[in-house]
């Protein structure tokens, strides 16, 4: 599928012409570009430096950053929507800063939830505006809404559990403990306390330090801003002229392709730029040239990442 997307992207533009945009940029412009986009990356590890310094443990900022890419490497490069690295998020924390499985769980598991948040909001958002265009029939419309608010649901139901004070994953955990073979329940119940507390982290964070999560939304709040603004930059300088609210359309249709179980949205990336830069009445190969730079971009930091990452496990 995905090389069938990315063929469909490439019969539909010229690679010369798709090249040809790319030859606009100036040295100066690519540079502005890895500055920005650096960073943009920083703030990326805000929420859960707050997060893990409100649970008293005060990580360098830049050491936290470089933990955030390498997760971002295992990440990129596995197939599924978003996840993947952050296993080695918690498992660095542990063995590098000495914090707690339970402090390490609930500081992931709350700045992935807001992270989640903003990224699904942004989306929905999205959607809405793309809805607006008038390109489909009421009965997609109704199915794509569906699904933005399906999404968005997910981390309001998971943070809004841990503002209440509720423990859904304990509960789920207790509830397939009688499932569990015998062997296995030792192990089972002692990752089944350790969640729970982890849970209890969240509730008493949201509880007692609540200016800490309200940064992390401005946090995440900053960084997309960040990332509309890189992208409307870039089109810019290759000629192609959007308004803010086409920016927020095009580049939600770059992101859902992340959701795909795809490495990278591989394939459906370069269709959607295509198909969305067609859709407004610009050149589609804008759109394969955004792309090769969005590929470019991330394949060099998921690179730079995976060696972070082994420098990181073999200390």
């Amino acid at each position: 599928m995905a090389l069938m997307l990315l063929a469909w992207a490439l019969s539909r533009v010229p690679l010369a012409d798709a090249l040809g945009a790319l030859a606009r940029l100036t040295f100066a412009q690519i540079g502005a570009l890895i500055l920005l986009n650096g960073l943009i990356f920083l703030t990326f590890s805000g929420r859960w430096w707050l997060i893990l310094r409100a649970q008293g443990h005060p990580i360098p900022y830049l050491r936290l950053s470089a933990y955030r890419l390498a997760a971002f490497g295992v990440t990129y490069f596995t197939p599924g929507p978003q996840f993947g690295g952050e296993p080695l998020q918690v498992y660095l924390v542990q063995r590098r800063d000495g914090v707690p499985t339970a402090s390490a769980l609930s500081a992931l598991a709350l700045d992935k939830s807001l992270e989640l948040l903003a990224n699904f909001g942004f989306l929905a958002a999205g959607v809405v505006l793309i809805l607006g265009w008038d390109l489909f029939s009421p009965s997609q419309e109704g199915v794509a809404l569906t699904i933005a608010l399906g999404l968005l649901a997910i981390p309001l139901f998971l943070l809004g559990a841990a503002g209440l004070g509720y423990a859904p994953l304990s509960g789920l955990l207790s509830g397939l403990a009688r499932l569990i073979p015998a062997r296995l329940a030792q192990s089972f119940n002692r990752w089944r306390g350790v969640v729970a507390q982890a849970e209890s982290h969240s509730s008493h964070l949201f509880w007692n330090r609540p200016g800490v999560v309200l940064w992390a939304v401005l946090i995440s709040g900053a960084s997309w801003v960040g990332m509309v603004g890189e992208y409307w930059l870039v089109l810019g300088w290759l000629g192609v002229d959007l308004s803010v609210t086409q920016a927020i359309g095009a580049l939600t249709a770059a992101r859902l392709a992340y959701l795909l179980p795809l490495p990278g949205g591989l394939g459906v990336l370069e269709a959607s730029q295509v198909l969305a830069l067609t859709l407004l009445g610009f050149d589609p190969a804008a759109g394969i040239a955004v792309s090769l730079i969005i590929r470019l971009r991330d394949v060099g930091m998921g690179l730079a990442g995976l060696l972070l990452g082994w420098v990181h496990y073999k200390k």
